[in-house]
Parts: C-alpha cells; sequence; structure tokens
C-alpha cells in the first residue's frame, strides 16, 4: 500500500538490563553449542516487570519525542505476542490510561511477531479515512518470563527478550516519513506452527507452553513416516512482500541504506531474511539484534530507533522495516529518513 502525506513523529523502546548468554550456559540454562550457532551474546530480561508496563514506558517517551498532544490521537494500537495480565481483560485499554487517558479506541493486534508492522499499516487507513485527529499510538510489550515459556530452549530460530516498544503515526510530520506499508501471507503453511497440537482446549489451559521445536519434531516424525509437511521457503514470502513494497514506494533495492529485521539467530536470519532479501549482515542490523535477541513485536521499531538514535541512518536515507508472524505471513514497510534526533 502506497502512502502518502503520513510520518513516523516520535519513536522509543524500552530494552531492560541485558542477560549474557554466556552466563545462561553457565548457569545450565542455555546448551553451549547452540549459543555458538545462534551468536547471540544477550538478551535483555524484564524480572517482574509487566508487559504492558514496559510499552507504557516506551509509550510515553514516543509521544513526548512526537510533539503531539493527547487529544491529537485517533486510536492506540497495541500488540503483543506472550501473556499480558488476567484473563479476560484489556491491557490495550491499560496502556491508553497510563499514556494518553482520553475516551478514544484502544485495539488488540493479534499478529504476531508482525503486530508492530500490521499496526501500522491499520493506523495509516485509519488516519486516512478519520480526517478529524492526525496521530495514532502503536505501542507493544512482552514479558517472556513465565513457566509457560523457556526463552532459551522454546525455538532454535531464536532466544526471546523482553522489550516494549512504541511509535506515534502522524499526519503533521515527523522523523521520517512512510512510504508504504504492507504484507503477504502463505496460509497453506499455517500447519508448520501448529505441529500436532489440539486446538481444543488450548495449551496454555492445560499447562502446554511454547515450544516450537516440539511442534519441529512432529513434522520431522511425519514425513520420516512417509506425511509430507507443508512445503515452501518462507524467504520466498519475504522476498514477495518486499519486493511488492518497494515497487509501491518507488524505491529501488539498491537505495536502501539499512533494514530494520527480526532478531534471530545468525543461521535463520541469513537463511529466511539476509539472502532473501540481497544483503549482508552490515546492511541489516545483526550488530544491535545479536545483544537483544528476539523482541516479539518490537524488532523492527527497536531496530529503527537505535539505526536513528546512532546516527547510522541520516535525512535522506531509506531504511526497510521488515518482520514476520506464524500464519505464515511477512510484513514489510518503506521509510524516508527526514530529521536527525534532537
Amino acid at each position: 500500500m502506497r502512502v502518502d502525506g503520513l510520518y513516523l513523529a516520535g519513536i522509543a523502546t524500552h530494552v531492560p538490563e541485558r542477560y549474557d548468554t554466556e552466563r545462561a550456559v553457565k548457569e545450565g540454562l542455555y546448551d553451549a553449542l547452540d549459543r555458538e550457532d545462534s551468536g547471540i551474546l544477550s538478551v535483555p530480561v524484564a524480572g517482574d516487570t509487566p508487559g504492558p508496563d514496559l510499552a507504557v514506558d516506551a509509550a510515553r517517551e514516543a509521544v513526548r519525542r512526537s510533539g503531539h498532544a493527547p487529544d491529537d490521537f485517533a486510536a492506540v494500537l497495541h500488540s503483543s505476542v506472550h501473556f499480558q495480565g488476567p484473563d479476560g481483560w484489556s491491557a490495550q485499554h491499560y496502556v491508553l490510561r497510563r499514556t494518553l487517558d482520553r475516551p478514544i479506541t484502544a485495539v488488540e493486534v493479534r499478529q504476531g511477531c508482525l503486530g508492530m508492522l500490521a499496526g501500522l499499516e491499520l493506523a495509516a487507513c485509519r488516519l486516512s479515512a478519520v480526517p478529524d485527529r492526525t496521530a495514532v499510538l502503536l505501542t507493544t510489550g512482552d514479558n517472556f518470563g513465565t513457566r509457560l515459556a523457556d526463552r532459551w530452549r522454546a525455538s532454535r530460530l531464536f532466544l526471546l527478550g523482553d522489550a516494549g516498544a512504541a511509535a506515534v503515526v502522524s499526519r503533521r510530520g515527523g522523523f521520517a516519513r512512510l512510504l508504504a506499508v504492507g504484507s503477504v501471507s502463505d496460509p497453506g503453511m499455517e500447519e508448520l506452527h501448529r505441529g500436532g497440537e489440539v486446538l481444543f482446549p488450548p495449551g496454555p489451559s492445560v499447562g502446554r507452553g511454547l515450544n516450537l521445536e516440539q511442534r519441529r519434531e512432529y513434522w520431522r516424525q511425519q514425513w520420516a513416516r512417509g506425511v509430507s509437511p507443508p512445503m515452501g521457503h518462507f524467504g520466498d514470502t519475504i522476498a514477495e512482500t518486499a519486493r511488492r513494497t518497494l515497487d509501491e514506494a518507488g524505491v529501488a533495492m539498491d537505495a536502501i541504506k539499512r533494514v530494520a529485521h527480526l532478531g534471530f539467530s545468525r543461521f535463520p536470519l541469513q537463511d529466511m531474511f539476509l539472502d532473501s532479501l540481497g544483503i549482508d549482515e552490515a546492511r541489516g542490523t545483526w550488530e544491535f539484534t545479536r545483544t537483544t535477541g528476539h523482541l516479539g513485536a518490537a524488532d523492527p521499531i527497536a531496530g529503527l530507533e537505535h539505526l536513528w538514535t546512532t546516527g547510522q541512518v541520516v535525512p535522506g536515507d531509506h531504511v526497510m522495516l521488515i518482520g514476520a508472524a506464524p500464519g505464515m505471513e511477512a510484513g514489510c514497510a518503506v521509510v524516508e529518513i527526514t530529521a536527525s534526533p534532537a
């Protein structure tokens, strides 16, 4: 979707103190060989700070940086990956109350690790349709430190890091102009993240936590029995959503200065993202993500903030934000940096 007249006016992250992976190996939390393969040096661990509070801290800073007043906002779009709080409770309204505190809509975007980019696309549509407000607040926050998620062993694709992130999408101006945003899905690969698990009762309701390795093992066993798993290379979906978004933005891949991607471990990152986009580690955000691991939906926003605040991108540079989620779906946005950090 090509976008005209929209900007990122404020951006912020709340990244807790980092926990060294070398320490995790010494403490028996993480396998030494897996650490070597992953290339991940540390992940942030939030202790007992709730995920929504991480989002609130980031949101307050993003709103402050944006220069927008609370009455400017049309909506809060909050995303998450892990549990937020009491069952049947609304984390998005908690975030709204502790940030803007206005009687506007607050919506949960349940799009997994693609939540922030999906929220960006929804914000662009809303601001185009509702002319009396000039901004939408995007937030996310996750603390994976529960007994239902082992951040060190849930998947060999990544290590789970805790963080909050926020961005203000504005029609008034900002530090980055949004040129295009969109997504591409491959629903035929939905089963890959379901594995052999039944849909009811839901796993968490019977104490079964997140274990993507166990689900991958299910498909390995099925294949050994002659049952083919859903086939395809998700890198092709990554490449397709990038191609479409670049075309809509009117920007060539050669003109993209940096790419803010998910915080996957080295080999999956290379296979699914870097090779598919035709870039190397230096053109992505590996030097940052190897110190954070996978921050759920926060990765692309955290990566963009890191690039911008450290001066690695400057006015006139184009940046691609790209992510993925179960389903399977890939999302992409292209922005042009228009201002330096104050």
